[in-house]
């Protein structure tokens, strides 16, 4: 894996074959796509321009975004608008229950803005939101991407109190580079975030981005900073730039280091690692719910990649 090479900024670079993805298109997501805007909500989905829109909106899923669309914080990797919030919508909370239900989804992700003029940072909306998803949609298993709280211990375990199978928190990209990429944010303190969920026995998360100046080095350092506050679950994706105004690539990861990135996870000790292009931080998260799980697909397609190795090797020999 090389990490270290980097492209000159001014230049365009031309997207690679395994980062296309399909146009969104089905019923399922025309149904999801009606949901969402006559409920009058928010997804990362959109706000976030994610690559999997289409596949995750097809398959009848999404990834909420609660207290609205407009950021506190202005992270230059992010496509969310930056800027003064709007008053805080006590309805939300409901609202976004009521569409899980008529989605009738069993797993779900719940996000936010950062909303750093409220006292609270927005942990009492978090909190409405977990329960009243969880008395209308009791059997529907929960992920919340959670702002870092300013690692206020109170808040984050308000949040916690609600009782959400994951709650993650990304780190994002390397400590060097986290000035840079997430001006208002600090390495160390979400670190801490981190640290506070696992002693309040959270099944926790977090996610990586590549491709925006960071070293091979650095990037095992962050996976072991990440195992050091006893992570269970990482991802691990490529940066892709939403305009010209925000953080430029500096280049696109090979599918095949982005594997290696997963062994090295795996050899770590974290119990799901989830590494590739296209990965997003909600990505396949229904399967990041269930411990063990994702050491055991690790471990099926090690097999069968030795498997077929060795099949290899024999027929090569006749």
């Amino acid at each position: 894996m090389n990490c270290n090479n980097t492209t000159d900024p001014n230049q365009k670079l031309t997207k690679p074959p395994w980062l296309r993805v399909k146009l969104p298109i089905g019923e399922n997501y025309k149904k999801v796509r009606n949901l969402v805007d006559n409920n009058k909500l928010h997804t990362i989905c959109e706000s976030g321009n994610c690559p999997n829109m289409g596949e995750c909106w097809g398959e009848g899923t999404a990834t909420f975004m609660i207290l609205g669309n407009i950021c506190t914080r202005s992270c230059r990797f992010c496509n969310v608008a930056t800027g003064k919030p709007e008053p805080v919508d006590w309805n939300e909370p409901q609202r976004v229950a009521e569409t899980i239900f008529l989605m009738q989804i069993k797993h779900a992700v719940i996000t936010s803005v950062d909303r750093d003029e409220l006292s609270d940072g927005g942990a009492q909306v978090w909190y409405n939101t977990i329960k009243a998803i969880k008395m209308l949609n009791p059997t529907t298993s929960l992920e919340t991407l959670i702002p870092d709280f300013k690692a206020a211990i109170k808040d984050i375990t308000l949040v916690a109190s609600a009782q959400p199978e994951v709650i993650s928190h990304n780190i994002e990209t390397v400590e060097r580079i986290t000035p840079l990429v997430r001006v208002q944010a600090k390495y160390q303190r979400s670190l801490e975030v981190l640290k506070i969920l696992k002693s309040l026995h959270i099944r926790t998360k977090s996610g990586i981005m590549l491709g925006i100046g960071e070293t091979k080095e650095e990037v095992f350092k962050t996976l072991e900073d990440l195992k050091s506050v006893d992570l269970d679950v990482v991802t691990i994706g490529q940066y892709l730039q939403p305009t010209s105004q925000h953080l430029p690539i500096q280049r696109f990861v090979h599918p095949d280091e982005f594997l290696e990135l997963k062994e090295y996870g795996y050899a770590l000790g974290f119990d799901y690692v989830e590494s590739g292009p296209l990965v997003r931080s909600s990505y396949h998260s229904e399967r990041h719910v269930i411990p063990g799980l994702g050491k055991l697909r690790f471990k099926n397609d090690l097999k069968t990649k030795i498997h077929q190795e060795n099949l290899y090797q024999i027929d090569s020999q006749i």
